[in-house]
């Protein structure tokens, strides 16, 4: 049965991925990303691209009029869009935790404070984090304001899950190891991980239909290695 599915962050990566695989098994798919174009370019049956920043107030009113005309309903939304700066900590501004936070935090609550008036019950919301922002999980010089952010998403869907846990609404949070995507060839030059975009991409998209039967507020750490 075909589902409408939400994506942020879809102009490369696993959320590029996720829209491609979500199209192919024949759901709807509205990709949010700054740009739209790698998606548009797809020209893929039922997926509908909107230019889409995480912190300007204005494209969440055109995401909430797009679902009360198109979709009535949503069904999962992965909150896939992140923000990455590396550099240490001494000279990481209060405007870098601030871009970070923006689209990591803000932007993940925002979304779902959007999507929730039209999320039924069976509908689950997945947060992308990072094994960096687990506690007690490794950690690495540069990344304070990226994996502090990351933490703070994992409290936010436990917050979430028991706020709306007579809603039917389920909230899950997926603490990513190292991917094979451009965020991480920017942040870590050179560096090689075991996991594609595509291979985990096809997790995610198996855990956003099914996952939400087993798991509500949960924190799933899927990495098969540290970080």
């Amino acid at each position: 049965m075909s589902k409408n599915i939400i994506v942020t962050g879809t102009s490369r990566g696993i959320g590029f991925e996720l829209v491609k695989l979500f199209a192919k098994a024949g759901h709807k798919v509205l990709a949010l990303s700054r740009n739209e174009r790698p998606v548009f370019e797809l020209a893929l049956e039922n997926v509908t691209t909107l230019p889409f920043d995480l912190s300007n107030p204005l494209d969440y009113k055109r995401v909430e009029t797009f679902l009360d005309l198109k979709f009535k309903k949503v069904d999962v939304l992965i909150n896939n869009a992140g923000a990455l700066v590396n550099k240490p900590f001494a000279e990481t501004t209060i405007e870098d935790f601030h871009q970070v936070y923006k689209t990591n935090v803000y932007g993940v609550s925002e979304m779902i404070r959007t999507c929730l008036p039209f999320m039924k019950n069976e509908s689950h919301v997945v947060t992308i984090s990072s094994m960096g922002g687990v506690q007690g999980s490794m950690k690495f010089p540069g990344l304070a304001a990226y994996s502090s952010s990351k933490g703070a998403v994992i409290t936010l869907t436990e917050l979430l899950a028991e706020e709306y846990k007579d809603s039917g609404v389920s909230f899950n949070v997926l603490a990513l190891g190292a991917v094979q995507t451009e965020m991480l060839e920017e942040a870590f030059p050179g560096y090689q991980a075991p996991i594609t975009a595509l291979e985990m991409a096809q997790y995610i998209f198996d855990f956003s239909l099914s996952g939400n039967k087993y798991y509500n507020g949960k924190l799933l750490q899927v990495s098969n290695s540290t970080p």
